[in-house]
């Protein structure tokens, strides 16, 4: 009961927050807009229509409805997009199988997960849903924006490319397995196994491709089964799902670039890539992306060849690099990974800000709506209180097509009311403690964060 009245009022929260000026205009004066691909534009406006960026420029004017926001002294930049995220998701692996490339992480979006208004107060508006890293072939992934308070409908980008979550190395061959009395181990349990996995997948896929154009061709009459398994590999052959590979080692990432090449598709990202700076040279002419930590390495054998100027020397190369979280509390801080990069090569400021917003756009395939402040893109937009770049700073507002998703103003003026919300649901005979009158507490019928941090990260888990 407390939890449903819990989420009830989050709703409602979310509601007071979101201005809900709906397809109307609004104008955002006087800012310093960090473009992300056109430089740094000083005392600008930014006119949003329609949830479209419609103008940019000095002293623009809107309509007698449009909603007006003084950012004199403060920073707007693009909205942060996460390039390997499990936010959202009420279930992350399907480890039973080596391939699962028949399972869906849409069907599991939650949008009722806090993780969601956390993310948009650190200022991440958009995010690739991943499945987690338990199979050589996993399951597809979701691109979503987190319009927090909306139906899960309104989150999947529509016309973003679909994709896949591929992975290598100790979470495939079940390194830390230890298996209860009667278990069996799955296969594959080796690095090369893992390999054959997955140039098996491919090779299957091929031939059902081929079953069906011949059928397609007319030349057999009786149209292949459908097979849900080989189906998003035959996409991948085709060009039309992306696929982003989880990987540490850079000889395991090489590999798999070449499978690619034998069977003529090109990887999307290489996610986490902690020695990609080994391969930057391969990569560049392969034309896949990488999304990396910055600074984060040694928490397992095969992060232990991690650099903090691995962005630099892939940047340097040519790759297209994007900075992700991979996690519910990293993500509120991306901004500050990407300042990292500055320091530690002297990757430029734009650029810098680009691996948090037009680069991983780029790699999810969704630059032409998002990613940077442009005349014609969606009005997915952050205002700072100070440089995002700044350990002082903080978002004060996030837009998602315009719409306010979050308004630190609004959030503070709230706390006071939920506070006493929180003492009035305590006091409740179904609240309090056996010892001072109530009943014994009830078992959860869902899995705690805990639990759900555990399933992520661990034998089979997201890392």
């Amino acid at each position: 009961m407390n939890r449903i009245v819990g989420i009830f009022s989050i709703l409602i929260l979310a509601a007071s927050i979101a201005f809900a000026q709906g397809k109307g205009e609004v104008l955002i004066k006087n800012a310093t807009v960090l473009t992300a691909s056109k430089g740094t534009l000083t005392g600008t406006d930014i006119l949003i229509r329609d949830g479209k960026i419609a103008r940019i420029g000095k002293g623009l004017t809107a309509g007698s409805g449009a909603k007006v926001i003084d950012a004199t002294g403060k920073f707007v930049s693009p909205g942060i997009i996460d390039a390997h995220s499990h936010s959202m998701l009420s279930a992350i692996n399907e480890g039973s199988l080596a391939v699962t490339s028949m399972t869906r992480t849409r069907d599991m979006l939650d949008p009722n997960d806090i993780t969601i208004y956390r993310a948009l107060a650190g200022g991440v508006t958009s995010a690739l849903l991943l499945h987690g890293s338990a199979n050589p072939i996993g399951g597809q992934s979701t691109t979503v924006k987190f319009k927090w308070g909306h139906p899960v409908e309104d989150y999947p980008i529509a016309d973003a490319p679909l994709g896949i979550k591929f992975a290598l190395g100790e979470n495939v061959k079940r390194s830390s397995f230890n298996p209860q009395p009667g278990q069996t181990f799955r296969y594959p349990r080796t690095r090369m196994g893992t390999m054959e996995v997955i140039r098996d997948a491919f090779r299957r896929a091929r031939d059902y491709k081929q079953a069906w154009d011949d059928y397609r061709a007319k030349k057999t009459k009786v149209p292949p089964r459908v097979d849900e398994e080989l189906q998003p590999l035959v996409e991948i052959l085709e060009g039309k799902r992306l696929v982003h590979c989880h990987g540490y080692r850079s000889d395991e990432h090489l590999n798999i670039l070449r499978i690619a090449e034998e069977f003529g598709f090109k990887v999307g990202t290489l996610q986490h890539g902690l020695e990609a700076y080994k391969i930057a040279p391969e990569i560049a002419k392969h034309g896949a992306g990488v999304s990396i930590f910055t600074d984060s390495w040694s928490y397992k054998l095969e992060a232990y060849d991690a650099i903090p100027y691995n962005a630099y020397i892939l940047w340097k190369n040519g790759v297209t690099v994007s900075i992700n979280s991979d996690s519910d509390e990293r993500m509120r801080r991306l901004n500050l990974d990407a300042a990292k990069v500055m320091k530690y090569g002297g990757v430029p400021e734009e650029d810098a800000l680009k691996m948090i917003t037009l680069n991983p756009a780029k790699q999810l395939g969704i630059d032409k709506r998002t990613g940077s402040v442009e005349v014609g893109k969606d009005g997915d937009l952050v205002i700072w209180s100070e440089h995002p770049f700044s350990p002082y700073s903080h978002p004060e507002i996030t837009m998602i097509e315009g719409e306010v998703y979050f308004d630190r103003a609004a959030d503070i003026a709230k706390r006071s009311d939920l506070a006493k919300e929180r003492e009035a649901l305590e006091k409740l005979d179904v609240n309090r403690a056996p010892g001072a009158g109530g009943g014994p507490p009830q078992r959860p019928t869902e899995r705690r964060a805990e639990e759900r941090d555990e399933a992520e990260h661990g034998d089979g888990g997201n890392r």
